[in-house]
């Protein structure tokens, strides 16, 4: 089983949600082979391929972030004093999860796929992960759990609240003991009869 993890983030908090997330694929399938991958690095070709295909991404004004709401996001990082600041990860400034959805071929299998974000937990905050899902069922996948969210310190830069990557490193494991009854099935939906999906 092949599992692909694409994130994107900013300060770092959906960074190591997706780690915590690849720790769970491999708590609940030690052979699976797990990839993680910064969408700015992620090949939407190979990450299509995957058996089982997770998304993560920051919200940003209560959805997916854009390339203005990042570059308002770096730009405010900047003017801060230097010991006020944020590290900023490896291209915060885009591409993001939004533009990546652009390159990511349409399955014709409904592959197992399931969508995360990180946010503060306020009522009217949104989220990114709602609008993920709903761009992995557009591409042909079965989104095999609800949008799941990770929240962050009220200031919405982070840390991570206690607890969280327990928590998301409990739900990828969840999510791989459901995909088991689609991966490597030969009669899931729209596989050919005796086809692979190993």
């Amino acid at each position: 089983m092949r599992v692909a993890v694409v994130f994107e983030s900013l300060y770092g908090n959906t960074h190591e949600v997706a780690e915590a997330v690849a720790a769970g694929v491999a708590d609940a399938r030690p052979d699976a082979q797990v990839e993680l991958h910064r969408v700015g690095d992620a090949d939407p070709q190979r990450a299509a391929a995957a058996d089982l295909l997770i998304v993560g991404g920051p919200t940003h004004m209560r959805g997916m972030t854009t390339g203005l709401s990042r570059k308002m996001g770096v730009s405010a990082e900047q003017k801060k004093d230097p010991e006020e600041r944020h590290d900023l990860e490896p291209g915060a400034e885009g591409p993001g999860v939004r533009d990546w959805f652009h390159e990511l071929p349409k399955t014709g299998d409904h592959r197992p796929a399931a969508a995360f974000d990180t946010r503060i937990a306020a009522r009217m905050a949104g989220g990114a992960a709602p609008g993920i899902a709903r761009r992995l069922r557009h591409h042909g996948y079965e989104v095999i759990a609800d949008p799941e969210p990770f929240y962050v310190q009220d200031n919405g830069e982070g840390p991570l609240k206690d607890g969280e990557t327990d928590r998301a490193r409990a739900w990828a494991a969840g999510l791989v003991r459901q995909a088991r009854t689609t991966v490597g099935n030969p009669t899931r939906t729209g596989a050919p009869p005796g086809a692979s999906t190993t």
